[in-house]
């Protein structure tokens, strides 16, 4: 995928290759086979009522096998896609669109695709848009401001039927956009303090206060956190549950503790070495996110700090990495792939009901125990492990 631009209409394989096999044989005709001086005949494009006359089948079991639907037989599948190949039939998805029907696609924006979380919720986004027959369209912004409103100017003008926001920060004047032409989108992930948007997020603040609460009940004391971004609602909330959670239990608030992070791993790492490094450490510190953690695994590993045993460290989101990681990460379970499939049936409600006053859904997070939390235990201020006098 070129970065920052669409991806290839996501359809079933056997289309995929289809497609892929005309634009070959096209290109291969026109620059190798056609003699250079030769005119070129007008041609009228191909319809699926020719693909239909040309397979012997009917024309809703050839929009079928075009569309990406399963349930066609194998034998009618062959005979669509081998008609549409010779007479060199390609989908036109824009002109369904203007024609005054639905594109049936679903586009989706997100920062990259270079993490758990991400492809977590993309996969539920998926899926969910598979089963109802629609078809998805990604883009990747890859953090670059700016790219989101190019992104709005290309779907809103009918080559989507509905947009899926799974982007950090999305600028007001991005939304304002969508809002002023009405196209309906979907704030995964996030909060619109404007409560004009439709938004399906998490409790985050609640997930972090379970996180700090797990580390008090094994006894620790002395907890570190390394921060999301400030920016983000998510990266607030869940330093506010962290305190909240301190205060509760009569915990004096150190700001030595608190480490600024920002979602990504290497913030993990050195907040891990930064608070590891303390005349006094932690024995515990909950990281923002699980990449934020993995960070901090591999700074104790470093300096020679055994987990749980010397220190122990919780994570959030729970992506599929956090059981391959030694030791298996405890984290705060977020429900992504949830969080994808509620947000495609969100949308697909707002295309059929366009007027719906703006709906906020909030799914709950939990607690997952694993093997990096444990019951603290003595630290000299090197980090070295003190066992207790037995």
């Amino acid at each position: 995928m070129v970065q920052g631009t669409p991806a290839n209409l996501k359809t079933s394989t056997p289309i995929v290759a289809f497609l892929s096999a005309i634009v070959c044989k096209r290109l291969q005709k026109i620059f190798m086979n056609q003699p250079p001086n030769r005119p070129r005949k007008k041609t009228q494009a191909v319809t699926i009522v020719d693909v239909a006359r040309e397979s012997g089948v009917s024309y809703s079991t050839v929009s079928r096998v075009l569309s990406g639907f399963e349930h066609v037989s194998d034998d009618a599948r062959e005979k669509v896609l081998a008609a549409a190949d010779r007479l060199g039939y390609v989908v036109n998805v824009q002109a369904r669109s203007l024609a005054g029907g639905r594109s049936k696609v679903v586009g989706v924006l997100v920062p990259a695709l270079d993490n758990g979380y991400i492809l977590e919720v993309a996969r539920g986004i998926d899926e969910e848009l598979n089963k109802e027959g629609y078809s998805l369209m990604l883009y990747t912004t890859h953090q670059h401001a700016g790219k989101e409103t190019q992104f709005v100017n290309t779907v809103a003008n009918g080559l989507c039927d509905g947009l899926l926001l799974v982007v950090p920060i999305v600028p007001d004047h991005y939304l304002a956009a969508l809002q002023d032409r009405m196209f309906p989108y979907i704030l995964v992930d996030q909060y619109d303090a404007t409560h004009k948007s439709n938004t399906v997020y998490a409790t985050n603040w609640q997930g972090a206060y379970d996180a700090t609460t797990h580390l008090i009940s094994l006894g620790h004391r002395r907890i570190g956190i390394i921060t999301g971004r400030m920016d983000l609602a998510s990266g607030v909330e869940r330093l506010e549950g962290y305190k909240a959670a301190i205060a509760d239990h009569n915990i004096p608030l150190d700001d030595d503790l608190i480490y600024s992070g920002d979602f990504f791993q290497p913030t993990g790492y050195t907040g891990g070495h930064h608070l590891l490094g303390l005349p006094t450490p932690p024995t515990a510190i909950f990281a923002s996110n699980d990449l934020m953690a993995f960070g901090v695994l591999q700074a104790a590993g470093e300096r020679g700090v055994r987990v749980p045993d010397d220190v122990s460290v919780i994570g959030f989101d729970d992506i599929p990495h956090s059981v391959m990681v030694h030791p298996r990460l405890t984290t705060i379970h977020q429900p992504l792939d949830q969080m994808g499939r509620v947000s495609v049936r969100m949308l697909l409600d707002l295309i059929e009901q366009p007027d719906k006053p703006p709906r906020n859904l909030t799914l709950a997070t939990r607690l997952i125990l694993r093997e990096s939390t444990s019951a603290p235990r003595m630290m000299s201020p090197e980090g070295v492990k003190q066992t207790h006098n037995s």
